[in-house]
């Protein structure tokens, strides 16, 4: 981008900021009325989250970078010129950065896993590394590339010095590819069903115990009762662990397979959904109390070590619902006895239907899920132009929740993430033609959405630098500091002329000052942090969508309107009845209002505004 259009675009995406961008953030006060620590009385909704992958965020010491492995890449997993490998980034790394996280107002930080991975996995000619996290061995240990549990130790404290909480990502459905099948020597196993090969003796008493090499508590054991006996001869598949690595799980138990499913790659349809291998990774066998207990006690460690605020939970879905039943209130209890009440657990469905979403808040009793039908909806409509009603729907919809609306103003909510891609990304596919100033006004707006809609909203990081990416997976995690990937090099960031060549922790950034802005908008408002939400309009094209944000405490509305459209936008918008004195929060907001019940609103193309009543 040319130097001067480089600076037109970025005096025009400040125009798009809030009014009060140098505004701070509003703390939260402490319930206890001591005025700390204030982070343990905050509620799930009230938090802004950042998520970050340690791998591509900044690189604190380079002497780990190869995870104390010798070797070239397929044995250390480090190679920082291929996308698909570890590059540097570390715990130490993002401590070093908390200045950048919390200026961009994150009250909580979502961090991808850190435990200690399969460095290499993949056929010859296709191997990659586990940068990512999701790929572990040892569910006890950070991993080397990332440094160490001291390292980790010192990362939350600070966090928490600061107000932050730091929410764990963490994996119960899968461990890293190790178990093989003697039926596949390629590891290409199709499923076999439960109706095509039944285990044989279900409740007998022949063969190995379901239980053996199991390190668990008493409370395991007594927990298992009659369960099932396997012998071996039960499996699908015959399999097998390749020598070298019958040790490399750890807890030890988790090296028998006989707490795997072992029915070949799951086709994430039917049973296979729950008992299938996730693309070849290794299936836990969830339905096993003892599995059960046993997870609770790994993550459980990490609460009591570490004092983490919360749970992302991977793959929610492809595991049974019986195991998160006794899991999460497991974990939650655990955490209320170290002194944390609010922690949060949410889980990936990644699926865009708000009933299926819904399901697993009832079914298996999830306190969160990620909005995914959030993220399709509001690419709809402001990526793509479908007609504002799709988010009215949406809400609409809130009821489906387990709790209804209260629920649904915990989920946390998002527009890009690590796996499908960014939403710069979705913009610029959806309107090949469109000017970069069109292309940030949209960006801007959909993260208006995020910010001010129910829900606590998740930040993908480098999404406030105008990362935009290629695509998904591999191709939506970019470095922070200087890459050296040249298919990340080559894009243009949204905003800004600077490319991932540079390290991109520009707070003047203009993606970064909106978003800030944002943060501090919504953090001055408990209609915004945690309100009722009330749709005023959703039209039936891109334009008008408008819904109402009350305080919890009955003090008043706060009005959020968006223009989805390329042209202006003047309409009356529904209000409550009393709300007749209002004040501008980021817009040009008329200071009374038109009729009882009724307010007037102008708004330029792909713009916002947000007026608060002032009778609180």
């Amino acid at each position: 981008m040319h130097p001067n259009r480089a600076a037109a675009l970025a005096a025009a995406l400040l125009c798009l900021a809030p009014a009060s961008a140098a505004a701070e953030s509003a703390p939260v006060q402490s319930a206890n009325g001591q005025g700390a620590p204030s982070y343990l009385d905050r509620t799930p909704e009230q938090e802004v989250v950042y998520f970050v992958l340690p791998d591509r965020f900044e690189n604190g010491d380079t002497s780990n970078d190869r995870g104390g492995l010798l070797g070239g890449r397929l044995q250390t997993g480090f190679d920082p010129t291929h996308k698909g490998f570890y590059h540097g980034g570390d715990l130490k790394g993002l401590t070093d950065r908390l200045d950048y996280i919390q200026g961009l107002g994150a009250t909580a930080i979502w961090l991808g896993p850190i435990y200690k991975n399969k460095p290499v996995q993949g056929p010859p000619g296709q191997e990659s590394s586990g940068y990512h996290g999701y790929w572990i061995t040892d569910f006890t240990d950070v991993d080397p590339h990332f440094g160490t549990k001291a390292d980790l130790k010192r990362f939350v404290d600070a966090a928490h010095a600061r107000g932050m909480k730091v929410y764990l990502d963490i994996i119960t459905n899968h461990t890293a590819d190790v178990i093989k099948y003697r039926e596949c020597p390629k590891n290409d196993c199709a499923y076999r069903s439960l109706a095509d090969y039944p285990y044989q003796t279900r409740g007998g008493t022949g063969g190995a115990a379901i239980n053996s090499g199991f390190e668990g508590s008493d409370k395991a054991g007594q927990r298992s009762g009659n369960f099932a006996r396997l012998t071996r001869s039960d499996y699908a598949y015959t399999p097998y662990v390749p020598k070298g690595e019958e040790r490399v799980k750890k807890p030890d138990w988790l090296n028998d397979p006989i707490y795997y499913h072992n029915r070949g790659d799951s086709t994430f349809a039917g049973e296979s959904s729950t008992m299938g291998d996730f693309s070849g990774l290794d299936d836990v066998f969830t339905e096993n109390p003892r599995v059960v207990d046993g997870f609770i006690e790994i993550y459980g460690r990490w609460i009591d070590d570490f004092r983490v605020d919360g749970f992302r939970i991977d793959t929610a879905r492809h595991v049974n619902p019986e195991f998160w039943q006794a899991f999460v209130p497991a974990m939650t209890e655990r955490a209320k006895a170290r002194g944390i009440p609010n922690f949060h657990i949410f889980g990936e469905v990644a699926d865009p239907d708000p009933a299926m979403l819904a399901r697993f808040t009832k079914v298996d009793r999830y306190p969160g899920v990620l909005d995914f039908a959030f993220q399709m909806a509001v690419t709809d409509v402001v990526a793509r132009g479908a007609p504002t009603s799709r988010l009215g729907r949406l809400f609409s919809l809130d009821a489906l929740y387990a709790d209804g609306e209260e629920t649904a103003k915990r989920l946390p909510t998002f527009i890009g993430n690590h796996d499908m891609g960014r939403f710069a990304h979705f913009v610029r596919e959806a309107n090949p033609k469109a000017s970069e100033d069109e292309i940030a006004r949209r960006v801007i707006l959909g993260n208006a959405m995020l910010f001010f809609s129910r829900g606590s909203p998740v930040v993908y990081y480098g999404d406030e630098q105008g990362f935009a990416g290629d695509g998904g997976d591999q191709d939506s995690r970019e470095d922070m500091f200087p890459s050296k990937v040249a298919s990340y090099n080559d894009n243009r960031l949204v905003g800004s002329s600077a490319t991932t060549a540079q390290s991109n922790f520009d707070t003047a950034s203009p993606v970064y000052r909106a978003l800030s802005s944002m943060a501090a908008i919504r953090a001055a408002d408990p209609a915004l942090r945690s309100g009722d939400q009330v749709l005023r309009f959703a039209g039936e094209g891109p334009g008008l969508l408008a819904f109402s944000r009350r305080a919890p405490s009955g003090g008043g509305e706060t009005l959020v309107v968006f223009n989805t459209s390329t042209a202006p936008v003047s309409a009356q918008v529904a209000v409550d009845a009393g709300s007749l004195s209002w004040q501008a929060v980021r817009g040009a907001c008329a200071p009374t209002a038109s009729a009882p019940g009724s307010y007037r609103i102008e708004l330029a193309p792909l713009d916002y505004m947000i007026c608060r009543t002032t009778q609180r």
